[in-house]
Formats: C-alpha cells, sequence, structure tokens
C-alpha cells in the first residue's frame, strides 16, 4: 500500500442510544484527546456553533514523530448523521477523519474511518528519506490508526450508553 493510494482505516460498532445522544459525543472535539494516546490537546480556533469550515488545531505527541501541531477544517456537519473533518489543506488534506452515524434497531450504528493523504505530512517526510519502505511505514501508520479506531468506538459506546 502506498500513501498515494489514499488507504483507509474504518471501524463500526452498534451503541444502544440514540444518533443524538452519539451525535453530542462525536462531535465534541475536546473529548478527542481522551480517547487518543497520539493526540494531546484541541482548540478551537474560531467563535461559532460546530459547523461546516469552523477549524480548530490539535497538539499531538508520537515517540517516532516528536510532537507537532495541525489544523483542522470541519468538512462535514450533519446533526445525528455525520462529523468529519480534513487535516491542513482541505483540498489537499494530509488526513481526513468521519464520523457516521444511522439509526439502527433503536440505537445507532456509528462508523469511524480515515484516510491518510493525499496531501503532505509527517509520514510524507519519512518515506522521502526511506522511499524503499513507503509500503512499511504506510502498514505500521494503518495499524496504529486501526487500533485507534477500534478504541475510540468503545470509549465512545461507553459514554453514549452511561451518560
Amino acid at each position: 500500500m502506498r500513501y498515494a493510494d489514499g488507504p483507509v482505516v474504518e471501524g463500526s460498532v452498534h451503541i444502544a442510544a440514540t444518533p443524538q445522544r452519539v451525535w453530542e459525543v462525536v462531535s465534541d472535539i475536546h473529548l478527542m484527546p481522551a480517547l487518543s494516546s497520539e493526540l494531546q490537546s484541541v482548540e478551537w480556533l474560531d467563535e461559532g456553533t460546530t459547523a461546516v469550515g469552523r477549524a480548530f488545531r490539535g497538539r499531538s505527541s508520537h515517540p517516532a514523530a516528536g510532537e507537532w501541531s495541525t489544523t483542522s477544517r470541519i468538512v462535514c456537519c450533519e446533526e445525528s448523521r455525520t462529523f468529519g473533518w480534513d487535516v491542513e489543506d482541505p483540498q489537499n488534506p494530509s488526513a481526513s477523519w468521519r464520523f457516521e452515524l444511522t439509526p439502527s434497531d433503536g440505537g445507532t450504528d456509528l462508523r469511524q474511518w480515515a484516510r491518510l493523504g493525499p496531501g503532505p505530512s509527517n509520514l510524507t517526510t519519512a518515506i522521502e528519506r526511506m522511499p524503499e519502505k513507503e509500503e512499511r511505514i504506510v502498514a505500521h501508520r494503518l495499524r496504529e490508526w486501526q487500533a485507534g479506531i477500534d478504541a475510540n468506538l468503545v470509549a465512545i459506546k461507553e459514554r453514549a450508553e452511561n451518560p
């Protein structure tokens, strides 16, 4: 798998809570650092309600990459249905993250997915230094993201079902 392919990881879970309750959890950007071993903090960069175009800064840390910050913009925000953001340039994001909520069996099916690239990132810097290891670098990052998504979904389910 190559970075330019825009590889995606995803997971899903059924939550015994209404889409509105699940929405309250997934659209709270301040909750994200509590769910992530990498994301350390987030802050809104502008005033207003959670809506398409609103920006936030995230500060992250990773043993192999050190510390960095990124700016993300909300690119989809349909209450109780979808919430997502692109990292750095929305026209050429370094990553895209989405939550999709679907009413199901008296609760909510929640899907989270993330896509690498296609824009530049810390990962592309590593790939440029070691192009012969690109597939291993991408595969490793996708495994990290998959573990994060799996943990996020467990935590979101717990919070939504037990407010």
